[in-house]
């Protein structure tokens, strides 16, 4: 599916992109070119998915050296994937992997998956199916993006996290939008639909590090943003009532 994308942006002139763009949409589903990355990714990882990387990428978002803050809590990842991204989160009481795709992920990917020891739950794009004030720590990496209605789901996270509960997010900012990413990002819409409605803890923004390595500015504190371009926002915050 990336290789054809890939080869049609080649064809179509710069001058039309701009009104070509949003019509792919139209002819591309979501959700199919979504399992299609997956499906790619497990034949790289030879099938059977890595999830190593997980737990460096989420301590460093919340700024914690350890997991221990976890310990007893309903912890839920919001846009999770199929490679068990909370699988390293032992302490939790309870792990949730949120996500729009959690159906067929359990009928593709179904001998991974069983093993990651959290709880697979399907969203819809307009409602989570938790109770209100469920979660304690909700994180989401790099998913936010793909929903269909950014107000929506910044509205159902903000409902099923409890208060007192945290929401723990690296958000992609500035990225056109595409058909597996129909939002682009900016600071200003996060802040309007969900961190405003939250007490900020930590708030940290950078440009993309190089190919290969995107998130090192975050790693070795070189951070560096000029409004407007792309880059990556964390972000870990407190609901408060």
């Amino acid at each position: 599916m990336s290789k054809t994308l890939d080869s049609l942006k080649k064809m179509i002139p710069v001058s039309i992109k701009g009104v070509i763009k949003p019509l792919l949409r139209f002819f591309i589903n979501k959700y199919d070119a979504e399992l299609a990355f997956w499906r790619s990714r497990f034949e790289i990882d030879k099938g059977h998915f890595d999830n190593s990387h997980y737990k460096k990428l989420m301590l460093a978002m919340a700024e914690e050296a350890t997991d221990k803050f976890l310990k007893g809590k309903i912890v839920a990842d919001f846009g999770c994937g199929p490679r068990g991204s909370l699988t390293w989160a032992s302490p939790a009481k309870l792990r949730i992997g949120i996500d729009v795709l959690a159906d067929r992920y359990a009928d593709e990917f179904s001998d991974n998956i069983i093993f990651h020891k959290m709880i697979y739950l399907k969203s819809t794009e307009k409602i989570i199916p938790l109770p209100s004030e469920f979660v304690d720590i909700m994180f989401t990496f790099n998913a936010i993006d793909h929903v269909d209605n950014f107000s929506d789901m910044s509205k159902e996270i903000l409902r099923v996290l409890k208060s007192g509960g945290e929401f723990i997010g690296s958000f992609n900012l500035e990225e056109p939008a595409s058909p597996t990413e129909p939002q682009k990002l900016s600071e200003k819409i996060i802040k309007e639909n969900l961190l405003n409605k939250l007490e900020i803890i930590s708030y940290r923004i950078t440009e993309k590090g190089p190919e290969g390595n995107r998130y090192a500015p975050f790693f070795n504190g070189n951070l560096s943003y000029r409004p407007g371009k792309e880059g990556f926002l964390w972000v870990r915050a407190r609901k408060t009532r």
